[in-house]
C-alpha cells in the first residue's frame, strides 16, 4: 500500500507528463517536493514501481513511464463544430482533447463538438461551448442529440413523430427542423454535458 506521499509523486508524474507531453526527471521531482536527496526521491520511485504504477529506465534522465491503471486517461477528441442554429458542414478534423474522464468516465464512445449559433439558448448550451456527446445510433423522445442531415450536422432536442422528425430548438426565435424522410437523417449522438470557459484566455 502506497503512503501520502508516494501517491502525492504520481498524481505529480501523470499531470506533468500529460501536461508536458513528456515525464519529469529525478530532480524535477525533488524539487516539486522539497526532497534534497536524489536518493530520497529514488525511493518513492522504487515504491511506485514495485506497486507496477511505473516503470523506469536508468539509462535517460527523463526515464520514468507512468502505467497500468494509474496511467492518465486519453482525452475526449474534438472533432469539429456543430450548428446551434441552422445546420453547417461537420468538420471531421481534429482540433484537440479535452481531459474530461474524470467527470464523464471512459472517454470511449465519447466526443465533443463546439457550438456556433444560438438556438440551444434555453437549454443552456451558447455559442462556443463544448457539447460532450456519447456516440449512439438511436435517442428518447426529448433528448438533445447532434444529428446528422445528409453531409450537416446540428445539435437540437429530438422528437420523433408519425411519419416524421422535428429537431426542435430551444429558441422561439426557430422552428423546428422537420424530417420527412428518415432516410436523410441519422442521430450522431446523445449530448450528455456541456462545457464552458469564461473570461478572457
Amino acid at each position: 500500500m502506497l503512503n501520502q506521499r508516494a501517491r502525492e509523486i504520481l498524481v505529480y508524474i501523470q499531470r506533468f507528463q500529460r501536461e508536458r507531453g513528456y515525464p519529469p526527471t529525478i530532480r524535477e521531482i525533488g524539487s516539486a517536493f522539497e526532497i534534497a536527496s536524489t536518493n530520497g526521491v529514488r525511493y518513492y520511485l522504487n515504491l511506485l514501481e514495485k506497486a507496477g504504477h511505473v516503470k523506469r529506465s536508468e539509462k535517460i534522465s527523463r526515464g520514468i513511464e507512468s502505467v497500468g491503471r494509474a496511467q492518465a486517461t486519453p482525452g475526449i477528441p474534438i472533432l469539429g463544430r456543430v450548428a446551434a442554429g441552422q445546420p453547417i458542414l461537420a468538420e471531421e478534423s481534429v482540433e484537440g482533447t479535452l481531459e474530461m474522464t474524470e467527470v464523464f468516465g471512459r472517454a470511449d464512445g465519447l466526443f465533443a463538438l463546439r457550438v456556433r449559433g444560438d438556438s440551444m439558448i434555453d437549454a443552456g448550451i451558447l455559442e462556443s461551448d463544448y457539447v460532450i456527446v456519447r456516440q449512439q445510433d438511436r435517442a428518447s423522445a426529448g433528448e438533445i442529440v447532434v444529428g446528422l442531415l445528409g453531409e450537416e450536422a446540428t445539435v437540437k432536442y429530438y422528437q420523433p413523430r408519425r411519419g416524421r422528425i422535428e429537431l426542435v430548438p430551444a429558441n422561439d426565435k426557430y422552428a423546428p427542423i422537420v424530417v420527412e424522410n428518415a432516410a436523410d437523417f441519422r442521430i450522431l449522438g446523445v449530448v450528455r454535458g456541456v462545457i464552458r470557459t469564461v473570461g478572457s484566455a
